[in-house]
C-alpha cells in the first residue's frame, strides 16, 4: 500500500477561498495613514518591531528597513515592542510620521507579547506559570526535533532525548508523573492546531532500531517555529480543560514581516558522532575472564561451542566493536530559504527547508526532512478586519539498520574477520552469526507527509468588541516497513527468497477544528478589564494496516507484497474521537497593579462514557505587582516584584477510543468457515475524566533596574480519580475493568529562575541565564493495591516511577557469591518479600545554565545543562560467558579470603552463582549515580560588515551539540542510561546566513 503525497484538502483550500472573498470588505474607511522607521540607539534599523494601536487588537511590524505604516485616528496611542527594549507608547495626535529609538532593557517585562493559547499577555501582567523558547535559541542548535532545543533551557520541564537515531524520540515532563494508567504527554497546539503527541507507529515494527514510539514532532521543521511557550500551571492550563493536566506546549511558526522584499538562505554542514564509548575488555581480559570461568564452574574441557577458547578462533584478533560499528562520522547538511514581502497591510512568507543526514551505523542509512511553509497576514485599511493564513507541509524519509548496532557492541573481541579474502561475508565455518548480514541486508523504512493549514478571521464589531474565527486542519499519513530478506542468512543454510518476510505498517489521522471567539476589551478609570468566551469543536479520525508478508519469488519485489505467497493481516482498524467545549476567560486589572484572571472550560469527549461524557474546568490565578505601591517608590534596588498565585482544576483524557464500551477481537479459532470473536473488555457507562488539582505559589522579583531579574516557584499538583486496572472475580471472564478509582497521585516541587545582565555598553553586552529544578512525585493512596494488578509496581509514598531492587550487601569472601538483605528475616531471599530497596528513575533535580556574549559583530552563546538522577547499570549478560563485559568487572573474587565489587566468574553452569547474578541485575548493586553536566549547545557567529546593496546581512556561524560531558556514570550516555541505544550524537557544524 503506497503512501501518497498530502494533498491539499478541500479544507484548505476553502480557507484560502475565504480570504479572497473577505478580504476586501471593509477596507472602505479611509483613515488617517502614520508610518515611520524604527532604530536601536546605533541608528541600525530594527526589523520585526510590533506597533500597535493601545486598546485595540490591531498593528503591524516593522519591515527590514525598520520601516512601518498602518491606519489610525488622531485618539490613538502606538505601543511600540521588541525583545530585549524598552516599550514606547506614543499618543497619535496629528502627528503622521515618527522616528522612533528604542532603548535596550535587560529584561523583556511587559515589552514581548506571550501566547497563552487563546489569548496573549506580557510577563509583567502574567499571573499564570508560562517558559518560552524563541526562534533564535531554536536556530542555533543543529537539531532535527523541535524538543531537542528545549533541554536545560525551562524550569519544571523535563525532557530527555531515548536515541542518536535520526528520526528518534523523546520522553518529555512537566511537573511530573501525574496519571497510573493513561498518558503523561503535553498537549501540543501548532498555530491554534491541536496536534497529537501519539505516534501512528506500531512499537513493535520500530523497537529494534527507535526505542518506544517515533515522535510525531520530528514532523516539524525547527526553522520554521518563531517560538514555543509552555503552559505549566492551572491559570494557564485550565482553559484547556480535559487537556490540560499534563502541560501544554504552544507552538508558533514563523509569519511574513512584510515591507521591502527580502530572501534569506541559511545553510550550514556538519558531523556528528558518538561522543563517548564505554571501556570494554580487550581480548586479553576477555579470554581471562572465559577461561576463569571455565576453572570456576570446574570445566577442565571447553564445550565444542565455545568457539572463542577451544581453539577454533584464534586468540590474537582484537576488534573493537564500538569503534567498528558505532565509529563512523553521520554527516548532515541543511538548506533553509525564506521570501518575505508585503505591504502596512499584507504580508507575505514562502519558505522552504531540506536537511539530510546519515547515522554513526555501518551499512546504509540516509534521513531526509524536506518541508515548506507559506503565511499569510492581511488587514485591512481601517484595521477592524484581519485574517491569517499558514499552511505547513513537512515529508520525512528515513532508512535505517533494522537494529540498533548498539545492542551488537559486546561480540567477543576475538571474533572472526568480518569478509573473507575474497570480500564476501566469512561464516568462519558456520561458528558464529556474522553481524554484517544483518546490516548489509535487513532494513527499516520509515516514511511520512504532514500537513497543517490554518485559517484565523477576527473583526472589531466595535472599539472594544471583536469576534474571531480559528479553523484549522492536520492531516499524517505514514508508512513504515521492516524488510528481512533471506541473504540475511547464512548460505549454508540454504534459504532463498521464499523466506523473506516483510512487515509493513500503513496509517493515517485527519483531524480539524473550529473555535469562534468573542473578545471584549475596556478601559473605566484605572480598570482594564478582558473577557473572553468561544466554543471548540473538533474531529480526529485514524485509520491504521499492519500486514506481514513472506514467500516472495525474488528479493527484489519485496515492496510489492502483492507479490507474496502469504500475507497475514496482523492489524486493520478505524476509529475516531469527536470533542467539544466552551470556554472563558475574565481578566480584571486594577491600576496596573492588581490582577485576577479566571478561566474555565466545559468539555465534553467521546472517549468516556455516556453519564459522564461531560465535565467542568476551570482555574483562578491572582497577582500583586507590590513595586507598584507608594512604599517601594522612593528606593532603587527593587526595581520590580509580582507576588502571583494559582489553583484549579485541569483534566486529562489521554486514554484510547472506545474504551467505556463493550469490545470483542479475533479469538483466532474459526467456526465453519466463519472466524470467531472473544470478548476483549467490558461496558463501563461510568468510565470518566482524570483530574488533576494544580497549586502555585510564585515570587518575580528584578533589581537594579531589572538588571537581575529572579522568579522563585513553589507548586503541588494532585492527580486523583485515576484510570487503572479494577480486579473483577473470575465468573467475569476478566481479571480487571478499566475504571476510575480514587488514586492519588502528587507532585510537588520548586523552581528557580534567574536572568542576569553582568556587563552592558555601546559594544559588549553579557547576559546570564540559569534554572533549576526540584521534583518530588508520590503515590498518596490507591485503596486496595494489594489486590490490584499494580501491586507489584506501585508503593504507597514512593513514586510511580519507582524501581523495586533487592539490597546488595557485598561478596561473600568465603565462597565469591553475591549476598543480598533479608527484609523478613526468614533466612531465604524471595522476589516478593526481598526487594524492598526502593529507589526512583525521576530526576532528583535538573536545570541549565546559559550565557549570550555580544561584541560588536561578534556573538557567543553556550549552555550547559545538569541532572541529578539514578540509571541502571552496566551489567547486563553475566560476567563470564560468551560476550564482553565492562573493564569493570575485572575487578572480582578469585580466591576465599578476596574482598572485590564483583562476584566470581561463571559460564552460567554455577546455579548459586548464576542466581545470585540475576538478583544483582535487579539490585541496589547495579542501580547507580548517571548524574551529570553536559555542554549541551554552543554558538559562534561572526556578522560580516555589508558593503554591497544586493546583500543586507551576511554571517558564518559556528555551532555544537552535545559537546562535553562530565559524569561518574561509566556508560556511554548518562541521558538515556540505555546500553543498548545509540546515544544522542556529538555535533558540530558550519554555516552561512545570507540576506537580500
Amino acid at each position: 500500500m503506497k503512501i501518497y503525497t498530502t494533498r491539499l484538502t478541500g479544507a484548505a483550500w476553502i480557507l484560502v477561498t475565504l480570504f479572497w472573498a473577505t478580504g476586501n470588505l471593509l477596507w472602505a474607511m479611509p483613515q488617517q495613514t502614520v508610518s515611520g522607521t524604527v532604530t536601536d540607539a546605533q541608528k541600525n534599523p530594527i526589523p520585526g518591531v510590533s506597533i500597535r494601536l493601545l486598546h485595540r487588537n490591531t498593528g503591524t511590524q516593522t519591515d527590514l528597513q525598520g520601516a512601518f505604516s498602518l491606519s489610525a485616528t488622531p485618539t490613538d496611542t502606538l505601543s511600540i515592542s521588541y525583545l530585549g527594549f524598552k516599550t514606547l507608547r506614543l499618543p497619535v495626535g496629528n502627528q503622521t510620521n515618527f522616528t522612533i529609538v528604542l532603548q535596550q532593557d535587560i529584561t523583556d517585562l511587559g515589552e514581548v507579547t506571550i501566547n497563552a493559547g487563546y489569548y496573549n499577555t506580557t510577563r509583567r501582567e502574567q499571573t499564570g506559570s508560562i517558559a518560552r523558547v524563541t526562534g533564535e535559541e531554536i536556530e542555533r542548535q543543529p537539531v532535527t526535533n523541535p524538543l531537542t532545543a528545549l533541554q536545560g533551557r525551562m524550569a519544571g520541564v523535563n525532557i530527555t532525548q531515548t536515541t542518536g537515531v535520526p528520526g528518534g524520540g523523546f520522553d518529555i515532563q512537566i511537573r511530573g508523573t501525574n496519571s497510573i494508567g493513561a498518558g503523561n504527554d503535553p498537549l501540543y497546539i501548532v498555530d491554534g492546531v491541536p496536534f497529537s503527541g501519539n505516534s501512528l507507529g506500531v512499537a513493535s515494527n520500530n523497537a529494534r532500531v527507535i526505542p518506544g514510539t517515533i515522535s510525531p514532532l520530528n514532523a516539524l521543521s525547527p526553522s520554521d517555529i518563531a517560538s514555543i511557550e509552555i503552559l505549566k500551571d492551572a491559570d494557564a492550563t485550565a482553559i484547556y480543560g480535559s487537556r490540560g493536566a499534563n502541560g501544554v506546549v504552544l507552538i508558533t511558526t514563523k509569519k511574513g514581516k512584510g515591507g521591502k522584499t527580502s530572501l534569506s538562505l541559511n545553510m550550514q554542514t556538519g558531523i556528528a558522532e558518538v561522543a563517548q564509548f564505554v571501556d570494554l575488555m580487550d581480548t586479553s581480559q576477555y579470554l581471562e575472564m572465559r577461561r576463569e570461568a571455565y576453572a570456576n564452574d570446574e570445566i577442565t574441557t571447553y564445550p565444542s561451542n565455545a568457539f572463542d577458547v577451544n581453539g577454533t578462533w584464534e586468540d590474537n584478533p582484537d576488534t573493537d566493536w564500538q569503534e567498528k560499528l558505532l565509529g563512523n562520522q553521520a554527516q548532515f547538511q541543511e538548506v533553509n530559504l525564506r521570501l518575505n514581502t508585503g505591504s502596512a497591510q499584507t504580508r507575505f512568507l514562502i519558505g522552504a527547508n531540506l536537511r539530510t543526514e546519515n547515522t554513526v551505523f555501518e551499512g546504509n542509512s540516509d534521513y531526509t526532512k524536506a518541508s515548506a511553509l507559506s503565511a499569510m497576514n492581511h488587514q485591512s485599511a481601517d484595521d477592524r478586519f484581519a485574517v491569517n493564513l499558514s499552511l505547513n507541509y513537512v515529508s520525512e524519509d528515513n532508512v535505517l539498520p533494522l537494529s540498533d548496532l548498539t545492542s551488537q557492541t559486546r561480540i567477543p573481541p576475538n571474533s572472526p574477520k568480518v569478509y573473507t579474502e575474497d570480500g564476501s561475508l566469512n561464516w568462519a565455518g558456520n561458528t558464529w552469526g556474522n553481524p554484517y548480514a544483518a546490516i548489509l541486508n535487513e532494513s527499516y523504512r520509515y516514511q511520512s507527509n504532514n500537513l497543517i493549514a490554518n485559517a484565523t478571521f477576527s473583526y472589531a464589531l466595535t472599539k472594544a468588541l471583536s469576534f474571531k474565527a480559528n479553523l484549522g486542519y492536520n492531516q499524517i499519513e505514514m508508512e513504515d516497513k521492516r524488510l528481512f530478506p533471506s541473504t540475511r542468512y547464512n548460505p549454508a543454510a540454504n534459504r532463498d527468497s521464499r523466506y523473506s518476510v516483510v512487515y509493513s505498517n500503513t496509517a493515517s489521522r485527519d483531524s480539524w477544528i473550529v473555535e469562534p471567539q468573542l473578545t471584549y476589551e475596556n478601559r473605566w478609570k484605572k480598570l482594564d478589564i478582558a473577557l473572553l468566551a468561544g466554543a471548540t469543536v473538533q474531529q480526529q479520525q485514524e485509520e491504521q494496516f499492519y500486514v506481514s508478508a513472506q514467500g516472495f519469488p525474488s528479493n527484489q519485489v519485496l515492496d510489492n507484497l502483492a507479490s507474496a505467497t502469504t500475507t497475514t493481516i496482523l492489524d486493520n482498524g478505524s476509529s475516531q474521537y469527536r470533542y467539544q467545549a466552551f470556554f472563558g476567560r475574565v481578566n480584571l486589572n486594577w491600576d496596573k497593579r492588581y490582577l485576577l484572571n479566571l478561566t474555565g472550560r466545559r468539555d465534553g469527549s467521546s472517549r468516556f462514557g455516556t453519564g459522564n461524557r461531560f465535565a467542568n474546568f476551570g482555574a483562578a490565578g491572582l497577582a500583586w505587582i507590590f513595586t507598584e505601591e507608594a512604599f517601594f517608590k522612593n528606593q532603587n534596588v527593587l526595581s520590580f516584584g509580582k507576588l502571583r498565585a494559582s489553583y484549579g482544576i485541569t483534566g486529562n483524557d489521554q486514554i484510547g477510543n472506545y474504551e467505556y464500551l463493550d469490545a470483542y477481537t479475533l479469538s483466532g479459532r474459526s467456526y465453519g468457515d466463519l472466524n470467531g470473536l472473544a470478548p476483549a473488555q467490558l461496558f463501563n457507562p461510568n468510565f470518566s475524566w482524570e483530574t488533576n488539582k494544580k497549586l502555585e505559589l510564585a515570587l518575580e522579583t528584578g533589581f537594579l533596574n531589572n538588571r537581575i531579574y529572579i522568579t522563585a516557584a513553589l507548586f503541588r499538583n494532585r492527580s486523583s480519580n485515576q484510570l487503572v486496572g479494577i480486579p473483577q472475580p473470575g465468573t467475569t471472564g476478566f481479571t480487571s475493568l478499566r475504571a476510575n478509582l480514587n488514586a492519588e497521585v502528587e507532585n510537588r516541587g520548586f523552581e528557580l529562575e534567574l536572568r542576569s545582565v553582568n556587563l552592558e555598553s555601546k559594544d559588549l553586552r553579557w547576559v546570564t541565564t540559569f534554572n533549576f529544578s526540584l521534583l518530588k512525585n508520590e503515590l498518596l493512596s490507591y485503596p486496595g493495591l494489594e489486590n490490584s494488578t499494580n501491586a507489584n509496581l506501585l508503593v504507597i509514598g514512593e513514586s510511580l516511577n519507582l524501581v523495586q531492587l533487592y539490597e546488595l550487601q557485598g561478596v561473600n569472601p568465603e565462597t565469591g557469591i553475591y549476598e543480598f538483605r533479608d527484609f523478613n528475616g526468614d533466612g531465604s531471599i524471595s522476589f516478593t518479600e526481598d526487594r524492598k530497596y526502593i529507589r526512583s528513575y525521576d530526576p532528583k533535580y535538573f536545570g541549565g545554565l546559559g550565557n549570550e556574549i555580544s561584541y560588536k559583530n561578534w556573538n557567543l552563546s553556550f549552555l550547559f545543562q545538569f541532572v541529578g538522577q539514578d540509571k541502571n547499570g552496566l551489567i547486563t549478560n553475566i560476567p563470564g560467558a560468551m560476550i564482553n563485559q565492562p573493564v569493570a568487572v575485572l575487578d572480582r573474587w578469585q580466591q576465599p579470603g578476596d574482598e572485590a565489587t564483583y562476584q566470581r566468574y561463571t559460564t552460567g553452569r554455577n546455579s548459586a552463582a548464576l542466581t545470585a547474578y540475576n538478583r544483582f541485575v535487579n539490585s541496589s548493586g547495579n542501580f547507580v549515580d548517571a548524574s551529570f553536566v553536559r555542554l549541551k549547545n554552543a554558538y559562534l557567529s561572526y556578522r560580516i560588515p555589508t558593503v554591497s546593496k544586493v546583500i543586507t546581512n551576511t554571517r558564518v556561524f559556528l555551532q555544537g551539540q552535545n559537546l562535553l560531558t562530565f559524569t561518574a556514570f561509566e556508560g556511554a550516555d548518562p541521558e538515556s542510561g540505555f546500553s543498548t541505544n545509540l546515544p544522542p550524537l556529538r555535533q558540530f557544524s558550519l554555516g552561512l546566513q545570507v540576506q537580500f
